[in-house]
């Protein structure tokens, strides 16, 4: 029994439709779920297997739409099906992203890299916001959350120069987006993970432990990130708490970002 004044956070987003990028796995998976427990109905989209998409939808009573986010069709009809299916576009988190081992300094990434990279991380975002925001502005509401990174407000000396460019693309037209549409009624915020325990990342350093080491030391709370505390933070952007934010860039990094000296142990 809920008390009068207090927010029922398993209903923060009820009613609400929701379409995840890179749903299948990592921060968008978690995302999914989290999304899904706070009452909204979930579309996934990713280039998994059909089958392990549909099992994934339908563990949170939602829809899987196989989606290549580079191609704009398939990402105009991700958006048109969530709208069919369900009758609204509420949320948008668009995540979906790589990390190629051949994308590296940019002494060593060659130019079908640097394309590829950009296309998924980068070209990606432009065409889920062009599909997702003509559904927004007919409804006059929605939250677009777009996924960048750490790395898109500060410079790392084992550099992935396509990803780092990409992610600084990624938070620019954030910005420029919520401003240009913040009396619409549609919000556009940028996710800035900090290193986040994932498969992406774990695939990363598993064959560079040195790598991996020069990363966690800048980290002043001492770790990598979890997917479920970036959920928590996409839950919060797609949510009406955040109602007076958009143009954001939202770090969440474990202090990084900040971070001079890290701190000795407690």
């Amino acid at each position: 029994m809920s008390h009068p004044g207090k927010i029922d956070l398993t209903q923060r987003l009820a009613g609400r439709v929701a379409v995840v990028t890179g749903g299948a796995s990592g921060i968008g998976l978690a995302s999914a779920r989290r999304l899904a427990a706070e009452g909204a109905t979930v579309v996934l989209a990713d280039i998994c297997e059909q089958s392990a998409g549909e099992a994934l939808a339908q563990e949170l009573g939602g829809l899987f739409v196989r989606t290549d986010v580079t191609d704009p069709d398939e990402v105009e009809r991700l958006f048109a099906t969530a709208k069919q299916a369900y009758g609204s576009v509420d949320v948008a988190f668009n995540n979906a992203g790589i990390s190629p081992p051949e994308d590296d300094s940019i002494l060593e990434t060659g130019l079908e890299a640097w394309r590829r990279v950009q296309e998924v991380n980068l070209t990606s975002v432009y065409l889920c916001c062009k599909a997702a925001l003509p559904y927004m502005l007919e409804q006059r509401r929605g939250s677009i959350i777009n996924t960048a990174s750490f790395v898109a407000v500060m410079g790392a000396a084992t550099s992935q120069i396509s990803y780092s460019a990409s992610k600084g693309g990624v938070l620019s037209m954030t910005r420029e987006l919520g401003v240009q549409f913040a009396r619409s009624g549609v919000r556009v915020n940028a996710l800035c993970p900090g290193p986040v325990n994932t498969p992406l990342l774990q695939e990363l350093f598993a064959s560079d432990p040195e790598r991996a080491q020069r990363r966690l030391v800048h980290v002043p709370m001492g770790r990598f990130g979890e997917p479920a505390e970036m959920a928590a933070a996409v839950a919060f952007l797609a949510s009406d708490d955040s109602s007076f934010m958009t143009a954001a860039e939202f770090l969440v990094d474990g202090g990084i970002s900040s971070a001079y000296v890290t701190p000795l142990d407690a």
